[in-house]
């Protein structure tokens, strides 16, 4: 459970070798976690991950397991394995791919690689998961979406329709989830500057990892259903969502 003060203190980070997850990790762990499962492909990144942390926090009980976001069959006993310990406060999904657009729109399978990472590979673990922490009586599941979920656009329509469905996933998953004990945490950010990103030109109003982190973790305060980062994000989607086709296939996005 959260401590009087509001604090999570325990939590499993799907992802928690990516940047923002690990930011997020760093704000949790001075914010009183105790407890955290991490979780991603390479058990030697999260371990590294890891030994950062407990050096912001020693004697935190950190558990590091491998996840294959694409290995369907494996994830419910991968839920069992994170939640071995007992309850968690907080279920945070931050992996995904970003894909290369140009390419992946030629190439089926690898369009249905973003599709199934991004998509169907947290469906499959976030349905299990979501019934463990219904079961358990509370908790949080915060969920990375993206700007790019709201419109479909020529520069990245296949990560954009991933993560799309995600974010209405999510949403019925919180509607679902209303009176259990159990919230749903949308988080919508724009361009992050972070690895995944590092080849790509940086466009206005982008935001960084550190600043992600810092509204997932001012969103579970405030106990919020939708994060947009930066904030102003949330009226220009709004805008461009709205505008007829033939003038939104001509902006340069």
């Amino acid at each position: 459970m959260k401590n009087a003060l509001g604090s999570v203190q325990s939590a499993l980070i799907l992802g928690g070798d990516s940047d923002i997850a690990f930011a997020t990790s760093k704000r949790l762990v001075r914010d009183r976690l105790r407890r955290l499962v991490l979780a991603g492909r390479s058990i030697e990144r999260l371990q590294a991950r890891a030994a950062e942390l407990e050096a912001i926090a020693p004697g935190i009980d950190i558990r590091c397991l491998t996840l294959d976001a694409t290995d369907f069959a494996s994830h419910s006993e991968f839920v069992d394995a994170a939640f071995e310990k007992g309850d968690l406060d907080l279920v945070l999904v931050a992996f995904g791919v970003l894909g290369n657009q140009l390419e992946d729109e030629h190439d089926a399978a690898s369009a249905i690689g973003v599709i199934q990472t991004n998509f169907t590979g947290a469906v499959s673990l976030l349905v299990p998961t979501a019934d463990r922490l219904r079961d358990q009586g509370h908790g949080t599941i915060v969920v990375l979406s993206t700007v790019a979920a709201e419109r479909a656009r020529r520069s990245n329509y296949i990560y954009g329709a991933s993560k799309a469905g995600l974010d209405w996933f999510s949403q019925g998953l919180g509607d679902a989830l209303h009176g259990s004990g159990v919230d749903v945490m949308i988080v919508r950010p724009g361009f992050a500057t972070t690895k995944m990103t590092g080849d790509l030109d940086t466009p206005p109003m982008a935001t960084d990892a550190d600043s992600v982190a810092a509204a997932i973790v001012d969103g579970l305060r405030k106990q919020s259903d939708v994060v947009w980062v930066p904030g102003k994000l949330r009226w220009v989607m709004s805008v461009l969502r709205h505008l007829p086709r033939p003038i939104f296939r001509r902006l340069p996005i």
